[in-house]
């Protein structure tokens, strides 16, 4: 009998473990090992004013297609939602603005569309669209890039806080070629104008008649569903708080120690096959014995810290966000105290999402009825952000609610708080990310019936690790049938 290995399970391990079955049909036996007590990774889901809500990763990139192809795949079509027509703003030189449509990553095409955002000074800046160095085929940091041709607050103001929502990190410290890869092959064709760059990545404006393209979506009952439907689908045995410590080649495979992550007991597990679906730390440290090179190139792959604080308000009490999604705070901003902010963001989860929506699980004008909110903490290399993240539960949820009622005037108590830590939740694609990603790639094809997939390597979203999942079930299964 056929058995892999999956060790991770997350939504990238889950996908790997779900793409085995179809491939390799029922009689395979596929284990999938997991450190933590739970499957998921960061597709987390818990009960909060009177509803499920995600505490991780809530939503995907409708225009990318791998999402909505598994959801449709598992089945699931039926509960795919997109959110509402509330609009995003950005908190950026002391005040809220709305967020200008159409760019790519906060790169403008049409310069007017930051005329909200930007001081005088910055938009003829932006404008003014500098030439700078590029070199096809190379990369550079985001904010490098951007601060050479377009200006300081460009950076600052447009790019830093979008980056920041997906990455945890800075525009300073990501690299152009694996954050914006449709920018970076614009750039690579005409390197002259980065506004034009910008404007060749931008789809066509729809019609006017025609109803606009969902950008996000996610899943009724919260996009933790997904990986708990890809386990039933996968039939794999499950081996959960256990922790993969070392690999070992054998005639006919692999052995994995495990340990019990409670108990520290030690076994084993031999397979034909292993899909490591875990971070670069981990990734680094299973194959230093087989693939040098490819383990020193994951350990260079720093991870980001975050932390995210829920609450849920009285409904009446949120009414003032009424048709707006939510905030993203620009890096280096300061509240109108003159004090930091400690969070980076602000989503009105009830708003942004007409399912979770207040009328929707009780009447709006009923004293039990809640809005839900996620408040962001948490950017890579910022000390403010890292001190913020060493508070406690109860100070963080207190300087979130401050923040929350400078950016929105709203100081009402809370009917529930949560608190939910992702510590190195977050790999950080600094320049240079994809030669790292290659020399991993690289010294795992060498390595027969082995192979990687997850956010560390080609994307962060739920589409780009479902992606890596099935490039690995591919990998795996070609082998085995040829082995």
């Amino acid at each position: 009998m056929t058995r892999v290995l999956v060790v991770g399970g997350g939504v990238s391990g889950l996908a790997a473990a779900h793409r085995l079955r179809t491939l390799l049909g029922p009689d395979a036996e596929i284990v999938v090992v997991e450190a933590a007590r739970a499957l998921g990774g960061k597709l987390a889901a818990m009960e909060l004013g009177g509803r499920r809500v995600d505490v991780g990763a809530e939503a995907f990139l409708a225009r990318r297609p791998e999402a909505a192809a598994r959801i449709r795949e598992l089945g699931l079509d039926d509960q795919l939602v997109h959110p509402g027509p509330a609009a995003s703003a950005l908190r950026v030189g002391g005040r809220t603005v709305p967020l200008p449509p159409r760019t790519v990553m906060g790169v403008p095409g049409d310069p007017d569309v930051a005329a909200g955002v930007l001081s005088p000074a910055g938009l003829a800046a932006l404008r003014e669209d500098r030439p700078g160095p590029w070199e096809p085929g190379g990369d550079v940091a985001v904010g490098a890039l951007v601060r050479a041709r377009l200006g300081d607050e460009v950076a600052d103001r447009l790019v830093d806080p979008l980056l920041g929502g997906v990455y945890a990190g800075h525009a300073d410290g990501l690299g152009l070629r694996a954050t914006v890869p449709a920018l970076a092959a614009a750039l690579d064709a005409d390197p002259r104008s980065l506004l034009a760059a910008a404007r060749a990545c931008l789809p066509a404006p729809p019609a006017d008649a025609a109803p606009p393209v969902p950008v996000f979506g996610t899943l009724r009952g919260g996009l933790a569903d997904l990986p708990a439907t890809l386990a039933l689908a996968a039939r794999a045995e499950l081996r959960l708080g256990r922790t993969v410590t070392a690999l070992a080649r054998t005639p006919t495979g692999w052995r994995a120690e495990v340990a019990d992550t409670g108990a520290d007991i030690v076994g084993h597990v031999d397979a034909d096959a292993v899909v490591l679906a875990v971070p670069a730390p981990a990734v680094r440290r299973l194959l230093a014995d087989h693939a040098p090179a490819a383990a020193r190139a994951a350990g260079e792959i720093e991870l980001a810290s975050s932390a995210l604080v829920l609450l849920a308000l009285p409904a009446a009490d949120a009414a003032p966000l009424a048709g707006r999604s939510g905030v993203l705070v620009g890096a280096g901003e300061r509240r109108p105290d003159g004090l930091p902010w400690t969070i980076k963001a602000a989503t009105f989860t009830s708003e942004k999402w007409p399912h979770l929506a207040a009328s929707d699980h009780a009447r709006p004008d009923d004293p039990d009825a809640t809005a839900v909110l996620r408040l962001s903490v948490g950017r890579h290399g910022d000390a403010a952000s890292l001190a913020a993240l060493r508070r406690d539960d109860d100070d963080l949820v207190s300087a979130a609610r401050d923040d929350l009622a400078a950016l929105t005037g709203i100081d009402a108590v809370p009917v529930e708080t949560a608190v939910v830590r992702w510590p190195g939740g977050l790999p950080q694609y600094g320049v240079g990310h994809l030669d790292r990603v290659a020399a991993v790639e690289a010294g795992v094809a060498a390595l027969p019936g082995l192979a990687v997939a997850g956010a560390a390597w080609h994307g962060v979203g739920v589409p780009a690790c479902l992606a890596t999942g099935d490039a690995a079930a591919a990998r795996v299964a070609a082998h085995l049938a040829v082995a």
